[in-house]
């Protein structure tokens, strides 16, 4: 089969696309035929390393965390799944050196794969993984807050998404509204608020415009119960002076730079709290009740991808996962997507 591996951490020009063996899936594990996989931050970040060159857990990794496809094999013991159902994925790459979708077949632990329910295309399930479910976590650590979300689940709350034309923060936006809260977003163009528009949000300002603090407490008297946060360093001012007493920032990236500071006399005063969320080390258990909530979401169609839906597509070949790598890397605005195979 094709794959796509690197060697050594670098730029994309470490990514080679290489013939591999097919592995059968031992106890536990799934062959899934990829039909297209997921290119997040994430990746390219794992794959540049700290330092050009460094060493690698393994001698060879093939990337991308996410991706869809369809059952190709399953391994003794698992019955969650037969050959041909159609199925999404996520954390493919976390801590295997050939788990990631960047290859026509990949075998994973069954607990790393989720069935696509039949009215969602392979795209919609390529684009879930890391950026639905820190989205949902995201929605899902606030103090009184819901731990699950459903329809109605944050009905009354504010939730405030900083950077909604992000992967992430588009995924925060649909699965927020989904639940029944009113979505405020930042962005930074008028190009970028149509698209937040488009994926649900109901209100949108322009950061870079006015006076944010004023707009959202226009909206939000009383203070909005919860920040999604891509930038905490640039946004601390700003979220301090929306939130609500009691109120939540979950911050699931450094997009701005890796330290904040905070007022800490301010933040006493209104119990503000700072949840900070990976994805990776989150556990299994909040994985899988993402995964459960998302499908829900994506059986009424919560859950779109396009232009039209807010997040643009951008296409690649397998051949050409290097670019794929490179745009994402350049902060290209929606998402990229790799043709694994064609269906």
């Amino acid at each position: 089969m094709k794959a796509v591996m690197y060697r050594s951490t670098g730029d994309p020009s470490v990514l080679e696309l290489v013939d591999m063996d097919v592995r059968d899936p031992g106890p536990g594990e799934v062959r899934v035929r990829v039909v297209v996989s997921g290119v997040n931050p994430t990746d390219w970040k794992s794959r540049r390393g700290a330092n050009p060159g460094e060493a690698l857990p393994f001698a060879e990794v093939v990337p991308n965390q996410d991706g869809a496809g369809i059952v190709d094999a399953v391994g003794a013991g698992v019955d969650r799944f037969r050959a041909g159902e159609r199925v999404w994925l996520a954390l493919a790459a976390y801590q295997l050196a050939g788990g990631g979708t960047a290859q026509e077949f990949v075998v994973l632990p069954v607990e790393r794969v989720f069935a696509l329910p039949a009215c969602v295309g392979f795209d919609v399930g390529a684009s879930l993984g890391v950026p639905a479910i820190t989205a949902h976590r995201a929605l899902t650590v606030a103090e009184g807050g819901p731990s699950r979300l459903f329809p109605g689940a944050l009905a009354g709350k504010m939730v405030l998404v900083a950077g909604g034309a992000g992967a992430v923060g588009h995924a925060a936006i649909q699965l927020a509204a989904w639940a029944g809260a009113v979505v405020i977003t930042t962005i930074s163009s008028p190009a970028k608020g149509a698209l937040v528009r488009a994926a649900g949000a109901h209100h949108v300002i322009n950061y870079k415009e006015l006076d944010p603090a004023g707009l959202i407490r226009s909206i939000a008297p009383d203070g909005v119960d919860l920040v999604v946060e891509v930038a905490p360093a640039q946004n601390a001012g700003l979220n301090l002076a929306v939130i609500r007493n009691g109120g939540c920032v979950a911050v699931y990236a450094n997009n701005g730079g890796d330290r904040m500071e905070l007022d800490v006399r301010s933040h006493f005063s209104l119990n503000v709290r700072y949840q900070f969320v990976l994805l990776y080390t989150v556990g299994m258990e909040a994985v899988h009740a993402a995964a459960e909530d998302i499908n829900a979401a994506l059986a009424v169609d919560a859950l779109p991808v396009g232009e039209q839906a807010g997040l643009p597509l951008h296409r690649f070949d397998l051949i050409d996962t290097a670019a794929a790598h490179a745009a994402v890397e350049e902060s290209i605005v929606g998402k990229v997507l790799i043709d694994v195979a064609r269906i």
